[in-house]
């Protein structure tokens, strides 16, 4: 099936969603980061369901107003758009992508819930990783066995991959992880008890 990309009519700005959520308590916010990502800081009244768990038809048959638009948020944007194009395969065109996300929220001073979890944003953690398996792959290279020189190789193609086509496998194994996945049976903000 063939998607369009985000159009400019499908994007709210941090500022215009706070006017937005101001004026209209029914407005539908998912948050699509890690549970512990939305621990640390999230924009009140953002419901969490996170990339990994998205089932957008079984999502979409439970919502209580369908006929009204889905604002979509996570930290940057990359996973926002993800979790947009996942509705559109399901046959629901009227997603909004919040421009910037969570980052640009807070850069804009706008007020946000915040929690004691000290879980690192998810994409600080790829970083982590992939400079580790690269630094240690480099350095194994020149002291153990030239043959290490692969590890970096493949993480750098890792990256291109990611780069050129927006899937990261590795952002999606560590969104398993256990410390992303905090509070996994707790009450998210709207007030559901999580599976």
């Amino acid at each position: 099936m063939n998607v369009s990309p985000v159009t400019e009519a499908d994007r709210v700005t941090p500022h215009e969603l706070h006017e937005l959520l101001a004026d209209d308590g029914e407005v539908e916010l998912l948050d699509v980061r890690t549970p512990g990502e939305h621990a640390v800081a999230h924009v009140p009244g953002a419901r969490l369901l996170p990339l990994a768990d998205l089932d957008a038809p079984a999502f979409l048959n439970r919502r209580r107003a369908p006929e009204k638009p889905i604002y979509v948020i996570c930290q940057t944007t990359r996973r926002a758009r993800k979790a947009i194009q996942y509705f559109q395969w399901a046959g629901f065109d009227r997603c909004v992508l919040v421009e910037g996300g969570t980052q640009a929220w807070m850069e804009a001073g706008l007020p946000v819930n915040r929690g004691t979890s000290r879980v690192l944003p998810l994409m600080r953690q790829v970083h982590i990783v992939v400079g580790l398996l690269s630094g240690m792959g480099a350095t194994l290279a020149l002291t153990v066995n030239p043959r290490f020189a692969l590890l970096p190789l493949f993480i750098g193609c890792g990256l291109l991959f990611a780069g050129l086509t927006g899937f990261c496998g590795l952002a999606l194994l560590l969104a398993r992880m256990p410390w992303n996945r905090l509070g996994k049976r707790r009450a998210n903000c709207g007030g559901e008890a999580r599976r």
